[in-house]
């Protein structure tokens, strides 16, 4: 897995969000403010720090970006990594070795959850199917925040789990685990009444032979206990950013009224983290596109994320983790487990599912990840083809992820035709982030040297400096396109008027990393 996202990163040009973290965290460590996307609360981005305090890159601090297509945070990204005199390659390495790190941690906490419930062997085997797992491998190869939060989250329940049977020690690290996958994303505020219930269930698991009276009050004391270290770690990760809790916002913070903002205001949070949640709403009121197996809408459908978890997700991998999932239900050794893998991913996909903005499983990473472990419950079964079966599908999973090698981001499973079918279903994060660059870059220069080139491009990075001179085919009459026409397949499933003319006009002829296609004009 280490290998796997280690050449994925060294090859990879900045995804679309990246520079933004990437140059919050260079602001965090020169400035000590809470300045840029306070959308996300800084902890993930702290994590990045780490990285970007090797790399030590050159920042001006008084360059505070301009109005643009990708916002004035996105901007300062963008001037950090391509005009400050950084390379921008060596920077991002360093910026996401720390998630590269956190993200093979957390394979260690699959393991350990899983060994607790299936064995040794069952350990192995969902660790095997979180190492391979594609869209884990393509996240935790990024310097984003998606698999630090899943990871923060499943390290909580599997410490409110051991809290059976030693509470006193593991409901406070339950809590700092927990507080910490708050501080990373606030997708993940769903997960503290679960993690609290859960709470409640370990402590009155943890007094046998006691009466229910006096079962109650310490089960309830160990879900404030969670809850309170929690809030402490959320404060704690603003602290570390500025002791003084400064607030300056790069970018206006819109009001939200009614019961979102009544209750925005009553969390006992830093006021960095209420902004950056009116921020979240404000978001959620835009019209943003979706992309799901062709069809182009605005606004979001509910059955979105499972649809996309279908593809994007190995076939081997849906079916031991839904037979896990009722070995967990059915199997009386391992009911107990059931609220603490089952009831994390299902809130959470069920929030997820009501958000607007339908733009990758990245948000529901919790899914393979829980899932993982649920397969490896097949093993508990007392069925003579268990073992066998279960290693069958093992390695079904790796091969699979290991075809799409280094493609990780555009993976699809085998039932809907693999990576190089992935944009034909999905669009964005799940297949063309802005990934790309260099290698079109390193494909334009070896292949089609000295051709007039037409670039639609979506994401983050600048082709210039990758030696790409291109112009862009929508700002001349079609008539004048000639050559070759590039362009990033999330344009090409969104493109109406002028670019879809274009594209339906040209003749395909090569592709790039299964995100980017070229068209012969």
């Amino acid at each position: 897995m280490a290998a796997a996202m280690v050449t994925t990163a060294v090859r990879q040009t900045p995804t679309i969000d990246e520079p933004v973290y990437v140059a919050t965290a260079t602001d965090y460590l020169r400035e000590h403010r809470v300045r840029y996307n306070p959308e996300h609360p800084p902890l993930g981005k702290l994590l990045i720090a780490a990285g970007v305090a090797v790399a030590d890159p050159h920042y001006d601090a008084s360059y505070t970006g301009r109005p643009s297509p990708i916002g004035i945070q996105g901007d300062v990204g963008r001037h950090l990594l391509y005009e400050s005199g950084n390379d921008p390659w060596r920077l991002m390495l360093w910026a996401r070795l720390p998630v590269i790190v956190m993200t093979l941690l957390f394979g260690l906490v699959v393991f350990g959850f899983a060994r607790e419930l299936a064995g040794a062997a069952g350990g192995l085997a969902a660790l095997a199917l979180y190492a391979f797992s594609p869209d884990v491998i393509a996240h935790g190869s990024l310097a984003t925040l998606d698999v630090p939060a899943t990871g923060f989250v499943l390290t909580s329940a599997w410490l409110v789990w051991r809290a059976r049977h030693r509470p006193r020690v593991y409901l406070p690290l339950a809590g700092a685990a927990l507080g910490a996958a708050v501080a990373t994303k606030m997708s993940t505020l769903p997960a503290i009444p679960v993690v609290m219930l859960l709470a409640v269930l370990s402590g009155w698991s943890s007094l046998r032979g006691a009466d229910r009276r006096r079962k109650a009050l310490p089960a309830l004391a160990g879900a404030a206990v969670v809850a309170l270290v929690a809030v402490a770690v959320v404060w704690a990760t603003y602290l570390a950013v500025d002791p003084r809790l400064r607030f300056v916002p790069a970018e206006p913070v819109p009001a939200v009224h009614g019961l979102r903002g009544w209750l925005t205001d009553l969390l006992p949070l830093p006021e960095a983290y209420r902004a950056g949640m009116r921020v979240q709403f404000g978001l959620e009121y835009q019209p943003w596109q979706g992309y799901l197996f062709g069809h182009l809408y605005t606004g979001s459908l509910w059955y979105y994320l499972p649809a996309a978890l279908l593809v994007k997700t190995p076939l081997g991998l849906l079916a031991l983790g839904t037979a896990g999932a009722v070995a967990i239900v059915t199997v009386r050794r391992l009911r107990p487990a059931a609220p603490y893998l089952l009831l994390p991913p299902a809130v959470l996909l069920a929030t997820a599912m009501t958000g607007s903005r339908d733009f990758g499983t990245r948000y529901t990473l919790f899914v393979p990840v829980f899932l993982a472990i649920a397969g490896a419950c097949v093993l508990t079964l007392r069925w003579r083809w268990a073992r066998m079966l279960t290693g069958l599908l093992v390695l079904w999973v790796a091969v699979s992820s290991l075809r799409t090698f280094p493609y990780y981001l555009p993976y699809a499973n085998e039932a809907f035709g693999g990576p190089a079918n992935t944009h034909r279903l999905l669009h964005d994060s799940n297949v063309d982030w802005g990934q790309d660059l260099g290698r079109l870059a390193d494909r334009l220069r070896q292949r089609y040297p000295d051709e007039r080139v037409w670039l639609v491009y979506k994401g983050s990075g600048v082709p210039s400096y990758y030696g790409i001179r291109a112009s862009d085919p929508r700002k001349v009459p079609p008539g004048r396109v000639h050559g070759l026409l590039v362009v990033s397949d999330s344009s090409a499933a969104k493109a109406r008027g002028r670019l879809a003319e274009l594209i339906k006009s040209s003749r395909p002829i090569d592709q790039v990393g299964h995100s980017i296609t070229l068209y012969r004009r």
